[in-house]
């Protein structure tokens, strides 16, 4: 960077007014204001074509800015403290662009602007959404980073908006824009129809969260973790043929299909054949939020079975729950905390967000994709730095069309950095194998060289998870003062067998206690810690305890295990979680 100054566009827009949040802004707000800003926000490179000059830059963001009302509105705080409940639309106001000039190259520039600019925190009760800067060469526009506040636009609203940019700064004229206001998403979610879909949706989550797997991944590798994934991106031309050609043998969506892969994938991975994956940019099936600029942003929780003959019908299989999951994804993300909270608690299980899929490749302008060269190899593999992400395996789609693009961020304690790059590959020869034949599930692993991760020791599948019974014990010795305990299993049921002290336990207590340790209590008081007692639990189980479970059964014994029994139970009955 040579030299940098701040220029001021004022704008003024058709509408302004309040009103309450929308169930994606609600829940967005929550992250904005809660998580990392680097983890929330969204950078991107906007192009800017030749010959742009900065007049014309300031006249086309003018010109979003009073066209879209996502873009002219704040989230103040309530007078008691607390997070904003109410969006207010600015009629009139300022927002500054930053110009740098550069004698480097401009794309280089734009992308570490755009990193040290993701990670500041957007200030939502006085800042515009978009954190702005021009790179110029010898005064001359050859980039623009865009920081995107998650809170004001999601992935296709994002993709909405850099359309309209490379019409408005090229010259062109826009029709008035038909898309509903957020005002008006969060009226049409609080009508009767609006209501009954929430309903819906938690009813979705509650099912899932109450029988499937609580975790995914079960692994003599997990332990306490800093969060950090090995990141690599991939490009494939030859994937994004075999694509086209398995989506014509079987009329399937690309994604669909993209998505049977991650999952037959990751269920091999795991040693398992059920997954649960947490599923992005997946909730604008609705047509009229189509051209909705705003945010949607709400997770679609899909559960899926891998067992099945062979890769074609998984494909059917995803292609239906993908659509039941979508369906199901707009609801009040504080009572989709309270499910997960309180189903855990009754199950003592923490649900934990292993699988996460991010498809955007539908979401990115075709204009950002047309002077892409091919990759010089195929596929390409390029190492990403190494970052922190908020689950164990995530898969970000870009690209499908002409030529796949991936990114894939694998948790460092169940891949290295060499099954990283295996397990993308093995992604795409899988459907490169699946646009040549029907590949059996059963063939998957030789093809792709996948197998599932050690688990010395003792294992059980157990309330639809993988458990380690080591760290049962562990859990029960941390949550229970180290007092002696024996295993037992029944059924396919965990019956634990404590032995007593001079303090008497119930089964309820044991499970409190149990529960505490899982959710990460503060415990001052409870049984098996001294009074006063602020220490925060955590396990060698990973930071969520991934690779346990609550016993479904308690059996307390005076003395050792096994003694006289003094009380027994499921423990469950009117938890706190």
């Amino acid at each position: 960077m040579i030299e940098s100054r701040r220029v001021a566009i004022a704008y003024h827009g058709q509408s302004s007014g309040s009103g309450p949040l929308s169930l994606g802004q609600d829940n967005m707000m929550r992250c904005t204001i809660e998580n990392e800003p680097a983890d929330i926000n969204k950078q991107g490179s906007w192009p800017v074509p030749d010959g742009t000059s900065l007049d014309q830059v300031i006249s086309a963001l003018r010109t979003l800015a009073e066209r879209h009302e996502a873009l002219r509105t704040v989230y103040p705080y309530p007078d008691g403290g607390g997070r904003p409940v109410e969006q207010v639309v600015l009629g009139e106001g300022e927002f500054g662009i930053d110009v740098v000039e550069t004698d480097r190259d401009p794309l280089i520039e734009v992308d570490e602007i755009g990193r040290r600019n993701r990670a500041i925190r957007f200030d939502v009760a006085r800042e515009f959404p978009l954190r702005l800067t021009l790179v110029t060469v010898d005064g001359v526009p050859k980039g623009l980073s865009a920081v995107i506040c998650h809170a004001a636009a999601d992935g296709a609203a994002t993709a909405f908006l850099v359309t309209e940019w490379l019409e408005l700064v090229s010259g062109r004229t826009l029709p008035p824009h038909t898309g509903p206001t957020p005002r008006q998403v969060a009226l049409d979610e609080r009508s009767p129809a609006g209501l009954r879909r929430t309903k819906s949706s938690l009813q979705h989550w509650e099912r899932i969260l109450s029988t499937g797997p609580h975790a995914i991944f079960a692994d003599a590798r997990l332990g306490p973790s800093d969060g950090t994934h090995t990141s690599l991106v991939i490009h494939s031309v030859r994937a994004a043929e075999a694509l086209e050609a398995v989506s014509a043998r079987l009329s399937a969506s690309t994604s669909t299909i993209i998505m049977a892969a991650y999952a037959a994938m990751a269920a091999l991975q795991a040693g398992r054949d059920d997954v649960v994956i947490a599923a992005l940019s997946a909730n604008r099936h609705r047509r009229s939020l189509v051209e909705y600029v705003g945010t949607v942003a709400q997770d679609a929780l899909i559960a899926l079975s891998t067992d099945t003959p062979d890769f074609d019908e998984l494909i059917g299989r995803a292609g239906a729950a993908g659509m039941t999951a979508y369906w199901h994804s707009s609801f009040d993300s504080a009572e989709i905390w309270r499910l997960i909270d309180e189903i855990g608690a009754r199950r003592g299980a923490r649900f934990a967000r292993h699988l996460v899929l991010n498809d955007l490749s539908t979401t990115v302008p075709d204009a950002l994709l047309r002077d892409i060269p091919a990759p010089p190899e195929d596929p390409h593999v390029i190492p990403l730095p190494v970052e922190p992400i908020p689950t164990r395996l995530m898969l970000n789609v870009w690209r499908l069309r002409g030529c796949v693009s991936i990114t894939l961020h694998a948790d460092r304690q169940l891949f290295t950095e060499q099954e990283a790059e295996d397990f993308a590959r093995g992604l795409l020869r899988l459907i490169e194998e699946a646009a040549e034949r029907t590949v059996p599930i059963a063939e998957i692993s030789a093809l792709t060289g996948i197998e599932p991760g050690p688990r010395p020791g003792e294992w059980r599948l157990l309330d639809s998870a993988w458990v380690d019974l080591a760290a049962v014990r562990e859990l029960l010795a941390t949550a229970l003062d180290k007092r002696p305990v024996d295993l037992e299993e029944s059924d396919g049921r965990l019956i634990a067998h404590i032995g007593d002290d001079d303090r008497p336990l119930t089964p309820r207590e044991v499970h409190e206690a149990l529960v505490d340790v899982l959710f990460h209590r503060r415990r001052g008081g409870a049984p098996g810690l001294a009074a006063g007692d602020e220490k925060v639990l955590v396990g060698s189980s990973g930071s969520g305890w991934e690779t346990t479970i609550a016993p479904h059964h308690y059996v307390i014994h005076r003395g050792a295990p096994h003694g006289p029994v003094v009380a027994e139970g499921a423990g469950r009955d009117e938890v706190q979680s």
